[in-house]
């Protein structure tokens, strides 16, 4: 097993920069994911690190070792690709076995692996079948396997389960974590869906337009995010956000006004000191709004449809401004399309951001 160290990496194509100078450290043994927005740069940050691509500056090494100049092959990395990329005329185990043999391998070698990585998949019974009688999630499971049995110090995974239905993405999803928890092997993964980055990962990697935007714990980043952008990419569904301004700032705290709902005003608990007038965005979470009685900031909607999912109700309304909100409601089904709702947003749960998209803390 090795760690994963990217230092100061760029890309460039002609004089157009993608990557902008990226830091990224990844333990031995650690489950990483990249998540972004499509064209973020993750899958060509994944794509260098496997050396398919060149970096333009910087220096990535694989367990302490630059690979800069390394061939693929040599990396010690194995890929599974969104694509299964199985050959349809042979048989699982003998798309499982492919590059072992072509490598010379010998075959009690490959034998050896071979059941071992069919077994940790739980795909025994299909080793005779061809491509075409498995089905999506069986054909995933034999591509990880292909990876599985060059037994590499890291695996790359580039957005693996974009081809699957939702059923099939979430059986998946459990069966990497469990590969990650027997193999303790590291780990990078690359997806847009960052449901798939809160379940799996040790450490997420949030990326936008080819820049690091936060490195964290899941959880931490879901309850503590940098800046306005991780706030309403991490978290499903995302994060509301209200344009307000600053009627008064004093030690300790900000007095705000919501723009664009009346005369509506919340009190923040704030470190910074800010400028009378300035505008700003409040952000609070479906799950946080607090019902009518509680103490905040009361807001007044019309639902526009309520989504209701047995234990919790999603509703989607509007604010007199047009401003939509999406609240989350625990053990209720009360809610109708068209009518009104009262609902709060609690100073401790709400979240303030500048102009800049920048957390005010």
């Amino acid at each position: 097993m090795a760690g994963v160290t990217l230092s100061n990496v760029k890309k460039r194509f002609g004089a157009f920069e993608v990557i902008h100078g990226v830091d990224i450290e990844v333990a031995d043994g650690e489950f990483v994911v990249f998540v972004g927005p499509s064209g973020c740069g993750k899958s060509t940050l994944l794509r260098m690190i496997a050396g398919l691509e060149d970096i333009s500056d910087g220096e990535i090494a694989i367990g302490g070792t630059t690979v800069n100049d390394i061939e693929p092959a040599d990396r010690g990395i194995a890929m599974v690709f969104q694509s299964y990329a199985l050959y349809p005329h042979m048989s699982v185990e003998q798309n499982l076995s492919f590059g072992l043999r072509m490598n010379g391998r010998p075959k009690e070698d490959i034998a050896r692996r071979v059941e071992k990585a069919a077994s940790i998949l739980q795909i025994e019974p299909l080793l005779d079948r061809r491509p075409r009688q498995l089905s999506g999630g069986q054909r995933q499971r034999v591509a990880i396997g292909r990876a599985i049995v060059r037994e590499p110090e890291v695996f790359l995974f580039d957005e693996p389960l974009s081809n699957l239905d939702a059923e099939l993405r979430v059986q998946m999803r459990v069966e990497i974590a469990r590969l990650h928890s027997e193999l303790g092997t590291t780990m990078i993964y690359v997806t847009h869906d960052q449901t798939e980055a809160m379940t799996l990962a040790d450490k997420i990697v949030v990326l936008r337009e080819g820049r690091v935007e936060q490195i964290g714990a899941p959880l931490d980043l879901y309850d503590d995010p940098a800046n306005q952008f991780v706030a309403g990419f991490v978290g499903s569904p995302r994060m509301n956000f209200l344009a307000a301004r600053v009627l008064e700032s004093q030690s300790g705290s900000a007095r705000l006004a919501l723009t664009r709902h009346g005369d509506a005003e919340i009190t923040l608990p704030i470190a910074e000191a800010l400028s009378a007038g300035d505008g700003v965005t409040i952000g609070i979470r479906p799950e946080h709004f607090g019902d009518a009685d509680e103490p905040g900031c009361k807001l007044t909607v019309k639902v526009d449809v309520a989504e209701h999912l047995g234990a919790t109700s999603y509703v989607y309304a509007n604010m007199a401004s047009g401003e939509q909100l999406i609240i989350e409601r625990a053990q209720s089904r009360s809610e109708k399309d068209n009518t009104e709702l009262t609902v709060t947003i609690p100073a401790p749960r709400a979240y303030l951001f500048d102009g800049s998209g920048r957390r005010i803390r």
